[in-house]
């Protein structure tokens, strides 16, 4: 393990939060919120951590896998628990365990809360709550990566452990210039629903959070009732629409920009996005019609949001739909596991992994027909390789081995199965809103610290891809090789 630069690359992240804590004490200063000292005193802590640890720049900057996924496993850790400093000191969310759950939720982009009532916090503690979705959207060390000049070849090993989805390339031949392509779409699309969002008669202030919320996929509301509170079709639409689009993958839209138009069309994963939100806003759509009096319009618009924001795990809602028929919560709840593109904002298990498993396993059934017959597993043109074909079955077997054991130790909670279940689907797939007690009109206050620390492992490892938070367990990866 090279400890030297995995303290330098740490140490510079926690000088970014110091910077990125600037932000909302701006605010503070604003609206006159009496939240400023608790900014103030986090961004000192941080610097006083910080500088240290990026005081001497090593002289050996090797960077493989295993440093990687340590450095983002550490990272993401120290910047959820810095991070959730200033709702604690400033007595706004007074108990560290529900600071660190709100923090966690936001970097993960998850969209999970403990407050009942979103409207008691401050205007620069709900700025800082929405930009952390925004931040923890595109990947923090992808953020670094991009404003930091040490970025090297062999940097892409903390991208390939920070991106979500089964493959992380670089669009361009340096891994900074990639991270500025990400972040420069990520933004112009950010400020664009901004502008639209106004247009739409949302104030700039709650403008801009959405547009944290969505562009993060996120989900954090500034409103109990979330987007609903505003009851507005085009808001829904336009929030709707560009929930879609940040949970499509980036790497199609530097494709599009470079006049790929026809590779962008013949993506699979891009197909199978698209057919499975088509699906099913159609069965949700006829599901609900009864509940809107049988008119069609409304019950589209409640089901294309509701899927939009699930599938992308965003967890916005303009409707309680824990109170919809059972089939269209079903639906919800599957696509929960589906998630988003690779390369998005968006979580869960991925479009792809769930597109390569299926043809896996179609073509099992066909060997067991036809044993003789050799059948190459091609996805979006290509062979998939028995390497990453392993890479995935190992995701999928870690995957439902941790969410087995979080339902497990959720149920010494004592409450019934479809709050237990649906919290622990909604937080590993990185999604917010669940059914039961933690549904859109509930929130996550009644779990017991347990339950609030296993949530919050869960959001850690499903927004990381489960790896890069396991790594930290095992003690070979501490050892010399």
């Amino acid at each position: 393990m090279n400890y030297p630069m995995v303290f330098y690359i740490i140490g510079n992240l926690l000088k970014v939060e110091a910077g990125l804590l600037l932000l909302p004490s701006f605010v503070a200063v604003i609206f006159k919120n009496d939240t400023l000292s608790a900014f103030g005193l986090t961004i000192l802590l941080l610097l006083a951590v910080g500088i240290p640890l990026s005081w001497k720049h090593p002289s050996n900057c090797a960077v493989y896998a295993r440093e990687g996924f340590f450095i983002v496993g550490v990272s993401w850790l120290l910047l959820s628990v810095f991070g959730a400093l200033p709702f604690v000191l400033s007595g706004e969310i007074p108990r560290f365990v529900d600071a660190f759950f709100e923090t966690v939720s936001g970097f993960t982009t998850t969209g999970a809360s403990i407050l009942p009532k979103v409207e008691v916090l401050s205007h620069s503690m709900l700025f800082w709550r929405s930009f952390t979705h925004w931040v923890g959207g595109m990947g923090v060390l992808v953020f670094v990566l991009a404003i930091l000049p040490q970025s090297n070849a062999q940097t892409l090993q903390i991208m390939k452990a920070e991106v979500p989805g089964p493959t992380c390339g670089k669009l361009v031949s340096k891994v900074r210039h990639t991270a500025l392509i990400l972040y420069g779409i990520y933004l112009a699309m950010t400020l664009l629903l901004i502008v639209l969002l106004v247009l739409g008669g949302m104030p700039l202030f709650d403008s801009i959070l959405h547009a944290f919320g969505t562009a993060g996929t996120g989900g954090f509301g500034i409103k109990t009732a979330s987007i609903g509170y505003y009851n507005s079709p085009y808001l829904d639409g336009v929030i709707g629409v560009f929930m879609l689009l940040f949970g499509t993958n980036f790497n199609l839209y530097y494709l599009l920009f470079l006049g790929g138009i026809w590779s962008v069309l013949k993506s699979q994963e891009l197909r199978w996005y698209l057919g499975i939100v088509g699906v099913s806003v159609a069965l949700i759509t006829l599901d609900i019609l009864p509940l809107y009096g049988e008119n069609p319009f409304q019950s589209f618009r409640y089901a294309f949001f509701q899927v939009s924001s699930i599938i992308t795990t965003t967890g916005y809602t303009t409707a309680d739909y824990s109170q919809w028929p059972v089939f269209s919560q079903t639906i919800l709840v599957l696509i929960m596991f589906v998630g988003a593109m690779a390369g998005s904002t968006g979580g869960g298990m991925k479009v792809s992994r769930v597109a390569i498993l299926f043809k896996n396993a179609m073509r099992g059934l066909r060997s067991m027909l036809c044993p003789r017959s050799v059948r190459a597993l091609k996805f979006e043109g290509k062979v998939i390789d028995g390497q990453t074909l392993g890479g995935i079955n190992c995701f999928f077997t870690a995957y439902v081995l941790l969410f087995s054991l979080s339902v497990l130790l959720m149920s010494l909670d004592q409450y019934d199965h479809v709050s237990n279940f649906t919290a622990v689907t909604a937080c590993f797939n990185n999604i917010g809103p669940a059914l039961g007690i933690c549904g859109p009109a509930g929130s996550y206050a009644p779990f017991s610290d347990l339950s609030k620390f296993v949530l919050s492992f869960d959001m850690l490892a499903g927004r990381l891809e489960i790896f890069p938070i396991l790594m930290l367990f095992l003690p070979a990866t501490y050892r010399d090789h």
